[in-house]
């Protein structure tokens, strides 16, 4: 390890961050958004302002021929009142693309969450350090992915030799849009959340707006997607939608066609890739809202469960099935003036046979297990030959 005043300070900067779309100055350092000022600014909610400050997708990305880094960060972690104690977020270390490495910060903020009062208190912390001692001599890439799951104010980049942004990988770029499970939701680090598996089977680089119990057919997303740079783009809607029951039927279908319409003004041709819901038992025939059943805090295990009744859907009432039908039936509509746009039923990512081998925990999540496999899956049936990305990489 190098004595103290062998250590170079490298100011974070946008430079050396991939993923996200903003940087805030705080009083301690960096904090990366992955929505705009103007976006955030629309939106009072505090769950987007949680999720949407989790950098999940986010890296750390230089140039070195250091063989010591330390990021001194502080998290914000969150804790359920009746559950245990959620685990530290972890960071994944890559060299030169291939894992290297795996971290996480003690301390940092914590928010306890009070599911049945309905009530958050923050109680503030200190400023953590993760290091990296033994990387491999000479010149490299490093990246330091970010946990998915834990805001991170970015304090201090200290290396042991100089480093400088990662220059354009020159890979396809992939804007992704969905629910809490593409944020990562209970995937066991950074690099395995869905997504970012899939774009390291797929060989692109991921922006990933996946934004935990957010994915409500915004008009902000949709600029942010507009208004964002990417080759590719996924946007994987109606879970959140059941989850709040926040619309009907009839609200439903234009505001889809709204979301859609925005993000053609920015990528007119840009190949467009429309998901459904993967399975999810307790929606797929009953409308929302879901809410957590409290009888389950007892045995340490979160669970949710559906509180809609099937015969509302007759009144317009959102379940998985009508939504998938609905989108499928969107994108049929709008794909004979649209050639670049195509459907992904979400239960050839995760369906019966799936669930019954890897059942969702808390009925909504998928683990990190399944991750693996929809990441799997995304990959063969989207960047294949016959996909609907096929030909579009690099």
């Amino acid at each position: 390890m190098p004595t103290e005043h062998d250590w170079i300070t490298t100011p974070v900067t946008a430079e050396l961050l991939r993923g996200a779309l903003d940087i805030e100055r705080t009083e301690h350092g960096v904090l990366p958004h992955r929505l705009p000022a103007r976006a955030r600014a629309q939106c009072t909610d505090p769950q987007l302002a949680s999720a949407e400050s989790q950098p999940s997708g986010v890296r750390l990305a230089f140039r070195t021929r250091a063989t010591a880094v330390e990021l001194d960060a502080l998290p914000t972690k969150r804790d359920y009142v009746g559950a245990p104690p959620r685990p530290d977020g972890v960071y994944d270390l890559l060299v030169d693309g291939r894992p290297a490495g795996r971290g996480s910060v003690a301390g940092g903020n914590t928010v306890t969450i009070d599911m049945v009062a309905g009530t958050a208190e923050l109680r503030t912390g200190s400023v953590g350090t993760l290091r990296f001692p033994d990387l491999p001599e000479g010149e490299k890439d490093v990246e330091i992915w970010l946990p998915h799951n834990e805001t991170t104010e970015l304090v201090a980049l200290r290396t042991d030799a100089p480093v400088e942004p990662s220059p354009p990988s020159g890979r396809t770029v992939w804007l992704h849009h969905g629910s809490s499970i593409s944020h990562g939701s209970d995937a066991a680090s950074p690099t395995t959340t869905w997504p970012a598996f899939a774009a390291s089977l797929g060989g692109v680089d991921l922006i990933n707006l996946g934004l935990g119990g957010s994915a409500l057919l915004d008009p902000f997303t949709a600029r942010t997607l507009r208004d964002t740079s990417a080759d590719l783009i996924s946007v994987k809607i109606g879970i959140n939608l059941v989850n709040t029951d926040l619309m009907r039927l009839r609200a439903f279908t234009p505001a889809v066609h709204g979301f859609l319409d925005t993000i053609r003004e920015g990528h007119p041709t840009t190949p467009l890739l429309v998901v459904s819901p993967i399975l999810c038992p307790i929606h797929e025939d009953t409308p929302g809202p879901s809410v957590l059943d409290f009888t389950s805090l007892s045995d340490g295990q979160l669970h949710f469960q559906a509180m809609g009744d099937p015969g509302e859907r007759a009144s317009g009432k959102l379940s998985l099935g009508v939504i998938r039908d609905e989108l499928a039936r969107i994108v049929t509509q709008r794909a004979t003036e649209d050639p670049n746009l195509n459907y992904l039923d979400g239960r050839e990512l995760y369906g019966e046979s799936d669930h019954d081998e890897l059942p969702l925990p808390d009925q909504l999540h998928p683990d990190a297990d399944t991750h693996l496999r929809i990441g799997e899956r995304f990959a063969s049936l989207a960047f294949a030959p016959g996909g609907a990305f096929a030909g579009h990489t690099a």
